[in-house]
């Protein structure tokens, strides 16, 4: 089975993929009225980025969830992967938030 894998490289894949899901389920949540292209329009033209900022911050918590199973499975290898992409995010998330 794929997610039986203990690498870096998966688990970093892993975690780049995680919270774009998480943010098409805040858009799905939060704007379901609107289409995915206004909803994405909306959250780079908008003034400080809240929205943009909101929606990833959430959507690392699918990367928590993701690492936390992955460690407690004995998978370090990609709970590590897993990580490195988390701290891009945060640190991307952390960036928009001080100077968007």
């Amino acid at each position: 089975m794929i997610f039986k894998k203990d690498e870096i490289w998966f688990g970093a894949l892993i975690g780049f993929v995680a919270p774009l899901i998480g943010v098409v389920l805040f858009k799905v949540y939060k704007f379901s009225v609107f289409s995915f292209k206004e909803v994405l329009q909306f959250m780079v033209v908008e003034p400080g980025h809240k929205t943009l900022s909101v929606a990833l911050s959430l959507s690392l918590l699918l990367n928590a969830l993701f690492f936390t199973l992955y460690v407690n499975s004995g998978r370090d290898n990609t709970a590590k992967g897993i990580f490195i992409t988390t701290l891009v995010y945060g640190i991307g998330v952390l960036v928009l938030k001080t100077f968007g």
